[in-house]
């Protein structure tokens, strides 16, 4: 199979889904490109749109939340959307990149290259098989203006919400969201503590904003490096991803005693060892989470699709939400660090998302 993955950097769940089957493609012998289209164009207009969304979403968070709304608001028009006219200037080095090579598959774990190959489409361009994966627990503004061929979704819980939008439900396969495959296999506490060169014995509270270290990062881990700084058998892991300037003020503060990190390609390692992981409600962070089965604290969504996460994954019991990083975090973690490893809400985590998402996404491909 010859398979072509396009994301983008607007969020770095996009880009793992895509990572995550390019990897199980490749491990099964097929042949996969990844890319992000718009550096196609030149003129650094990714990074352009990609460094617009991630300000946007660190400093100005209910700004983000505005657009989003406006883009619900707009979606009831009979009107295509502006995402959709902005991407038709794509249409010509898409066709060129189309041209190159015969692939049997586009996967599209984002938004903005199903808008541009549905316009393709629209316009009598040959274009491959569309394989549109959502990575949030929602049908987001604009999805049922794409004509993809197939929607991957979180789950058959959501199917009434796309088909309500306008998605065609027999189009619709609720698989799932992929995630990369070390997520999902079983452990030993003891290799997993050994390979990350980190006690066993401790007991570890891994907080996280994502890939951009969005979600007030900083209170979270002052409230709580405050509730255990007495308690030598707790420590917390800190997750900055990209965000520098953030990795630089809490290693300052708290690195002599607990364990502050930028980006890593050992998350799972990390998800693994930890107790209780406190998180933005990010759909693929999320996901790792309950693929892995943990005592879950989701907190401070992003405005828009990630308060539809938090809501699915409150509303099937599979975490505790917290809106804000205060007294109520502290008391939640508390409450998670006291109940065990088989507790109702990794049941719960079990019972409603497939673990074997991305082995049954890869499984359809080669079908």
């Amino acid at each position: 199979m010859e398979a072509l993955i396009l994301s983008c950097g607007t969020g770095g769940g996009h880009n793992a889904a895509g990572y995550a089957v390019k990897e199980e493609l490749e491990r099964r012998g097929h042949n996969v490109k990844m890319l992000d289209p718009y550096t196609l164009k030149g003129n650094y207009i990714d990074r352009l749109i990609d460094n617009a969304y991630i300000k946007l979403v660190q400093r100005v968070p209910l700004a983000f939340g505005a657009v989003y709304e406006l883009g619900n608001l707009y979606r009831r028009l009979p009107f295509r959307s502006p995402v959709y006219f902005l991407n038709r200037r794509m249409v010509p080095v898409m066709e060129r990149l189309l041209s190159e090579k015969q692939y049997d598959y586009v996967v599209m774990p984002h938004l903005y290259p199903a808008e541009i190959l549905t316009y393709m489409k629209k316009h009598g361009y040959q274009v491959p098989k569309m394989l549109f994966i959502a990575t949030d627990y929602t049908c987001i503004p604009f999805t049922e203006e794409t004509e993809c061929d197939t929607y991957v979704i979180p789950s058959d819980k959501l199917t009434r919400e796309f088909v309500k939008r306008g998605v065609p439900k027999e189009r619709l396969l609720p698989l799932g969201i992929p995630v990369r495959r070390e997520f999902a296999q079983p452990y030993d506490r003891l290799e997993v503590a050994d390979r990350l060169g980190l006690d066993s014995k401790q007991h570890y509270i891994l907080i996280t904003g994502g890939s951009i270290g969005a979600g007030k990062l900083v209170r979270a881990v002052k409230v709580l490096a405050r509730r255990y700084h007495r308690d030598r058998t707790v420590k917390l892991i800190v997750i900055c991803g990209n965000n520098r300037r953030l990795y630089h003020k809490l290693y300052e503060q708290y690195g002599e005693r607990h364990i502050i990190l930028q980006r890593t390609e050992q998350m799972p390692d990390y998800v693994k060892l930890c107790d209780v992981m406190v998180i933005k409600p990010g759909g693929l962070s999320s996901t790792e989470a309950a693929v892995t089965g943990k005592r879950l604290v989701l907190m401070t969504p992003i405005p828009g699709c990630e308060n539809h996460n938090l809501h699915f994954f409150t509303k099937n019991g599979m975490c505790r939400g917290v809106l804000t990083p205060d007294i109520q975090l502290v008391k939640e973690v508390d409450r998670l660090m006291k109940q065990s490893d088989d507790c109702e809400m990794i049941h719960r985590q079990h019972a409603v998302i497939n673990a074997r998402a991305l082995e049954d996404i890869c499984d359809y491909m080669e079908q």
